[in-house]
This record gives structure tokens, sequence and C-alpha cells, in this order.
């Protein structure tokens, strides 16, 4: 059994069901697989921190590039059918959404920026959009995956209905509209992994599609920054789609009378979601939030105007100005 395939399956935890114990007795033998366990470990740490390249597709059959999109990953079995809602009758005859499937339905950013997102699955695609687009008012967007090996089935689909909802509240990036959290369907162990590896590269073709619902913030403690005033301590990363306030950060309880309306009201909005807490005479943030720029998540935390290219800092004290505009 090589090595580099049993990494590629998550082969350090399947390794020790694999391996009878009894079987190893001579002490060489033993010196082998812990070798084997060693290598195991170091190329599993060593994909932790490193991303492949990956080839993506983008095919668009009528050539406005604001239209209908079919998207693949070079070396993946998942596809995507990005869908505008006023484009819907022009899939009528595509035969890819003619199969069983699992759908999003995108609609506009409600007041703090996140999407409003139904999950569904459907054994025909196409039968349920038409039905969406008759019954569901709040939609503009629809994103079909599917499996271009024709192998995935009712119960597939149904796991991961289950699982996109699962994920798409804990990770909270989207404001999601299914009344109720669908059932997941039960599968072995060899058809979750499959499924799951299919979800990781639908994860990769939303966010390439315009809707990161499922990229998550963590905290990396290399590139954290910090913004400060009179009673705010706030912490956070700039990254692709803004900078992230992480949860614990505490924001001006008052605001001076140089905010501006907008920033005053994303505060409101904040507070009325509850990402905002008032706590001990200060704002909390009880999520990580992502705000469209720097300066926005400043004036938020100080409750003033603020430049957050200057306010936001790193421990050595080097403002965002200093790191990325200034080399």
């Amino acid at each position: 059994m090589e090595v580099a395939a049993l990494t590629q399956t998550g082969g350090l935890s399947r390794f020790a069901d694999i391996v009878q114990p009894a079987s190893f007795a001579h002490p060489r033998t033993l010196c082998n697989i812990n070798f084997i366990f060693a290598l195991l470990a170091i190329n599993c740490i060593y994909n932790q921190k490193t991303m492949r390249g990956r080839t993506i597709n983008i095919f668009i059959p009528d050539g406005n590039p604001r239209s209908i999109k079919a998207c693949d990953i070079k070396d993946s079995i998942v596809k995507a059918i990005f869908v505008p809602r006023s484009k819907i009758e022009d899939i009528y005859k595509r035969p890819d959404v003619q199969e069983p499937g699992l759908y999003f339905l995108f609609g506009s950013e409600d007041e703090i920026g996140k999407p409003r997102v139904y999950v569904g699955e459907a054994e025909n695609l196409l039968t349920r959009l038409k039905q969406h687009n008759a019954g569901k008012d709040f939609w503009n967007t629809a994103i079909c995956f599917v499996s271009e090996k024709h192998n995935i089935n009712k119960a597939h689909i149904k796991f991961l209905e289950s699982h996109c909802c699962e994920q798409a509240k804990q990770i909270g990036k989207c404001i999601l509209e299914n009344n109720t959290s669908p059932t997941q369907s039960s599968l072995t162990e060899q058809d979750v992994d499959f499924v799951l590896s299919f979800f990781d590269d639908l994860k990769i073709l939303i966010a390439t599609l315009g809707f990161p619902i499922f990229e998550e913030s963590k905290k990396e403690k290399q590139n954290t920054i910090f913004c400060s005033g009179k009673e705010a301590s706030a912490q956070g990363e700039y990254v692709e789609d803004g900078l992230i306030v992480f949860a614990g950060s505490i924001a001006q309880p008052d605001e001076t009378n140089t905010i501006s309306p907008g920033v005053s009201n994303t505060r409101k909005a904040l507070l009325e979601k509850e990402i905002l807490k008032a706590e001990n005479d200060v704002l909390v943030f009880k999520e990580n939030y992502t705000f469209n720029s720097p300066s926005t998540a400043a004036a938020v935390i100080l409750g003033r105007r603020a430049n957050g290219w200057i306010e936001w800092k790193d421990k050595n004290g080097q403002t965002l100005t200093d790191k990325y505009r200034q080399k």
C-alpha cells in the first residue's frame, strides 16, 4: 500500500483500521510501520498548510459573461451551472440540468451584507427550478451542481443538502431561507467520503462564481492586526473579501458627530442582528464579521470617521498602508 495513496484519502486515520497488530510481530516490521506513520504525519501536516493549484474552466454558452456559465475543475467530477433568473428559459434544453443534483438560490444582500440563500436538492434540477421560478420571489441567481460522471444519487444529494445547510449556519456568511433543516440521509463510510470530497470542490466553484458562503474566517496569529481607541480594542485580519473583525473584539459604545450616517446605520444593524451586543458598557462582537473595507471596520469600532489604512496596525506598529501600499 503506497504512502501517497494513503495520504490522499485521509490515510493516517484510516491506516490504523487497516493494519492488524498481530500481523507485524517482527521488530523490523514494527519499525517500518512506525516510519510509515511518521511519513504520513509529516505529509498530512504539510498538506494542511499548503493549497494545491487548481485549473477551473468556465464556459459561457452565449458569449455574455453575466449570463449562464458552466464551470468545472479540471481534475474533478463536480460541475456548476450558474443561471441568472432572467435567463432561466435558456437552460430548458441543457441536459446537465435535467439530472440529480444540488442547487442554491441566491437573493439580494441584507442590511449587513449577507446574501439570502436557499439550499435544495432535486432528482431533476430543471423541474425544481421551474417550480421555484413560479413560487419563490426572493432569488435572482441559481447555481446548480451535478456530477460529470453521472454517479450521484438521491441519498448523496440529500446528504449534501443537509451538510451544506449545516455548514452555512456554522460559518454564518449568509442568511438561510430554508424553513426547516433537511434530514441527512444514511450513507456508508465510503459514500460519506465521496460526498464530502464532492463538497470540497463545490466550495471552490461556488466561491469562484462569487458566493464564498463556505469560506471560513480562521484566525491566523501571524496576520492579526489591531485597532484601538478610548474604550475600543479589536483584532482582525485583512483578507480577500475585506477586513475580518474577530469575535470578542470591543467597539466604542458611543458615536461622535463625525461618524457618517452609513456607518451609524451599520452599527445599528449589527446590534439588531446581535452580531454586536452591549456588555459592561461597551459593544462586543459575538462572532467574526467581515467588513468590505478596513475604514468601515475601523469607523464601526471607533464610533467615528476613521481611515482604516492607518488605524489598523500589526503587533510591530506597522499600519496597513505600511504593509500593503508602500511596497
